[in-house]
C-alpha cells in the first residue's frame, strides 16, 4: 500500500505562522505535523509516500528530499490549481498506479496506530474504499457520514446546513440519540476512485468535493468500509489548537 497527504494549501487562519511556512510544515513537539503523519505511515508498513504540494512547496521538499532519512521514499507533486479535495489526488495518479493508497490531509493528526487499524479494516472485505469517522455533536464543518449495520458507508452529507440536517430528520436519517459520524479525513481507496474523481463537477461551493465521488462510489455498488477512529484526532485548524497541541494534552 501507498500512501498520499493533501499538502497544497497555506492555512489562512493560521494568519502569520503560515506567513514563510506551509500549515502541514508547522511544528507539533518540535516536529512538523507532516513528520508525525510520516512516522505513522511507516509504522503501518507503508513505504512509499506521495505529497501533493503548492503553497510553499520548496519547504517541504527540501526537508523531507528523497524521504530515505525518514525510512520511506517520498515523491513530491504541485497541484497548479488549488479547486477541491476531489481533484487534489489526481495529482498523485501516475505515482499510486495500481495500488492500493491511503489518503490523507496534511493537517490530520492521530495516534500512529490509527493507520494500522485502518488497514485492518480495509482488508476485512472487499472493500474499494475506506473513511475513518469520529462521533460529533457539531458536523456541519465536515462530512456527515451514514453507515449500514455492517459499517459500510451508504450516503455523505458535505457540510450540512440547518435546512438539510432539518431534512434528514424528517427522512429518517438523523434519529435521536444516534451517534452523528464525522468526516475524519483520512481515507484508504482502490485506483477506481480516479474513475469517479475525473468526472467530478464543481459544487455549490464552486469546488470539486471528494465527497461526491465517494458518494457516486457507493451508488455505482462500491462497497465502501467505515472506521471509527479511536483515542486522539486532531484537526489542526488554527492557532489556539496548534497551542494545545504543545502542552501534549491533545497528542494522548
Amino acid at each position: 500500500m501507498k500512501a498520499v497527504i493533501l499538502a497544497a494549501g497555506k492555512g489562512t487562519r493560521m494568519k502569520e505562522l503560515t506567513q514563510e511556512l506551509p500549515k502541514p510544515m508547522l511544528k507539533v513537539q518540535n516536529r512538523p505535523i507532516l513528520e508525525h503523519i510520516i512516522s505513522g505511515l511507516v509504522g503501518a508498513g507503508i513505504r512509499e509516500v506521495f505529497i501533493v504540494t503548492g503553497y510553499r512547496a520548496e519547504v517541504i521538499e527540501e526537508y523531507f528530499g528523497d524521504g530515505s532519512r525518514f525510512g520511506v521514499r517520498i515523491v513530491c507533486g504541485v497541484q497548479a490549481e488549488q479547486n477541491g479535495t476531489g481533484k487534489a489526488p489526481e495529482v498523485a495518479k501516475d505515482f499510486v498506479g495500481a495500488d492500493t493508497f491511503l489518503l490523507t490531509y496534511g493537517d490530520i493528526l492521530v495516534k500512529a496506530e490509527t493507520y494500522q487499524q485502518m488497514v485492518k479494516r480495509f482488508d476485512e472485505d472487499q472493500f474499494s474504499g475506506l473513511v475513518t469517522v469520529t462521533g460529533s455533536a457539531d458536523v456541519t464543518q465536515g462530512g456527515l457520514n451514514f453507515f449500514d449495520p455492517k459499517f459500510r458507508l451508504t450516503r455523505v452529507v458535505e457540510k450540512p446546513t440547518a435546512a438539510q440536517l432539518d431534512e434528514l430528520r424528517r427522512a429518517g436519517w438523523l434519529k435521536p440519540g444516534d451517534t452523528a459520524w464525522y468526516n475524519a479525513g483520512i481515507y484508504i481507496f482502490r485506483p477506481v476512485v480516479f474513475e469517479f474523481t475525473a468526472r467530478l463537477k464543481k459544487s455549490p461551493r464552486g469546488e470539486y468535493e471528494l465527497t461526491d465521488a465517494i458518494n457516486e462510489l457507493v451508488e455505482a455498488g462500491h462497497r465502501i468500509a467505515g472506521c471509527r477512529i479511536e483515542g486522539h484526532w486532531v484537526d489542526v485548524r488554527d492557532p489556539d489548537v496548534l497551542a494545545s497541541l504543545e502542552t501534549g494534552e491533545d497528542m494522548k
